[in-house]
């Protein structure tokens, strides 16, 4: 039987208020880690967030987070080589580094894949993947590596589609209907698409809900 995947439906309001809460909270930079015995202690829950270089990742963890800075923005592609950690009061939330960076060097890529899929494969602690997918160009081939790399680790991912308003709403039809159809081969996915916008704050309640309720 083939999943159907629907969009994730507004937080009830305890989710909704332990998401805010959470991240009302102290939110800060822990450490950022170029190697897996550089990883903190596995002590509590962790969620991480992967995505091609300049989706929005950056944004969309300042916006989740309310902080403008926390996570550093770049337009440089590439720019995040480490696996960056910071610390809530509830879970971990993980900055993986941005894929599908062509015009990084081919060690360096290299290295940054070898570290991605050591990670994804041996985090006990890694309660879910978030995959962020720009609305503009729905699931390219380079993601549906990440995908297939976290069907293989059985890692549960969602996708979070994110700069959703930079898109017209046929647009954006036209591209969940393309994930849904990439997703479906995909047997860690969750379920739920969220669709963001960092800059308008749309599904930024909800992808907090979430995590709240992961923790």
């Amino acid at each position: 039987m083939q999943m159907q995947f629907s969009l994730a439906p507004e937080p009830e309001e305890e989710a909704r208020e332990k998401g805010r809460l959470m991240f009302a909270g102290p939110v800060e930079f822990l450490k950022g880690v170029v190697a897996m015995d550089g990883l903190p202690p596995p002590d509590r829950v962790e969620v991480c967030f992967a995505g091609r270089s300049n989706v929005g990742k950056s944004s969309l963890i300042n916006a989740l987070t309310g902080r403008k800075a926390l996570a550093r923005a770049s337009n440089t592609p590439g720019r995040t080589q480490e696996i960056n950690y910071f610390t809530t009061s509830g879970p971990y939330l993980v900055d993986l580094p941005g894929y599908g960076y062509a015009e990084a060097p081919k060690p360096i890529v290299e290295k940054w894949q070898r570290l991605l899929k050591a990670y994804l494969s041996g985090r006990a602690t890694l309660r879910r993947a978030f995959v962020l997918i720009d609305t503009r160009h729905g699931v390219k081939a380079v993601d549906d590596e990440i995908l297939t790399l976290l069907d293989r680790s059985a890692v549960t991912f969602q996708v979070v589609l994110t700069k959703a308003d930079k898109v017209s709403q046929s647009e954006r039809e036209a591209t969940i209907i393309q994930v849904r159809a990439a997703l479906a081969k995909h047997p860690a996915a969750y379920p739920e698409l969220i669709v963001t916008s960092s800059e308008k704050g749309d599904g930024i309640e909800t992808l907090r809900a979430l995590i709240a309720t992961l923790a």
